[in-house]
């Protein structure tokens, strides 16, 4: 099963945390939980958890069933990158988030690459319409 982004954030925020317990980081390196506030993860829990509630039976719905649902997600995601400033979502976390939607659209039946070709699209293409992220 994909792996929200989230819960790898999470991880990382964690993992600092008990490096800096131990004496075995930096302060001034610590970034972890300044890049992924409480708030911010559970915005973005909240969107994946509506995401994720639209995504059984949807291997068998047509191109627009499934386009509606990605553009619901990525509008959601935007909502919580422009409630943090724009800032909510760098590079890397732009990219997870794009692969964890290209990964459960996958494991519930949906052909990413033949719905892409069919609109012209290249497979990491599908949120690009409506992503400011």
């Amino acid at each position: 099963m994909a792996e929200r982004p989230t819960t790898s954030w999470r991880h990382g925020i964690a993992e600092e945390a008990e490096e800096l317990a131990a004496g075995t980081l930096d302060p001034e390196c610590a970034c972890m939980a300044g890049l992924f506030p409480e708030e911010l993860l559970m915005a973005t829990d909240e969107v994946l958890d509506a995401f994720e509630g639209e995504l059984p039976g949807l291997g068998e719905a047509n191109d627009e069933g499934v386009f509606a649902v990605v553009e619901r997600v990525v509008l959601a995601l935007n909502a919580v990158d422009e409630a943090h400033d724009g800032a909510a979502f760098e590079t890397d976390e732009r990219e997870e988030l794009c692969d964890y939607i290209d990964q459960s659209l996958t494991e519930h039946g949906v052909d990413v690459v033949a719905l892409a070709a069919r609109h012209g699209l290249g497979r990491y293409q599908l949120t690009d319409k409506w992503r400011k992220w």
